[in-house]
């Protein structure tokens, strides 16, 4: 078996599926792995905003596939521990415009019960822009 080098955004997050993504509301399946715990098997906090991150980034690509969301900043609290298995995110817009967006988030364990929750304000960047940009920095 060889080890994937160079894994994608998705797999180092442990993404198992997009539940739904519809209007404004996206719920993404994840699973945590023993390898994104610290001590006592418990889901190291970055992890555990990142997936609530990728929901609310989903949920405005829901609503303006042809923008890019970029993160201006992101408040997470928690409220239980995420451990080894499956946990869902579920995120969504709760107000958009032009530039900016403002969404909210959760991560829930698979019984429901709420481990943490998050808002964000989110810069809308037309895709074109950013995809230019990137093609720049890389010299290419």
């Amino acid at each position: 078996m060889t080890a994937n080098l160079d894994p994608t955004l998705q797999t180092a997050l442990g993404q198992v599926r997009i539940v739904s993504s519809e209007a404004g509301r996206t719920t993404i399946e994840y699973q945590v792995a023993p390898h994104m715990c610290h001590s006592g098997g418990v889901a190291q906090g970055g992890f555990v905003c990142g997936w609530i991150d990728a929901a609310m980034a989903h949920a405005s690509l829901s609503l303006l596939p042809e923008m890019t969301p970029m993160s201006l900043e992101m408040k997470v609290t928690y409220f239980a521990p995420a451990r080894p298995g499956l946990v869902i995110a579920e995120g969504w817009i709760e107000r958009a415009g032009r530039a900016t967006c403002f969404a909210e988030g959760r991560l829930l364990d698979p019984s429901g019960a709420v481990l943490a929750k998050a808002s964000s304000t989110i810069r809308l960047i037309p895709r074109a822009a950013v995809e230019d940009a990137a093609r720049r920095a890389v010299g290419g």
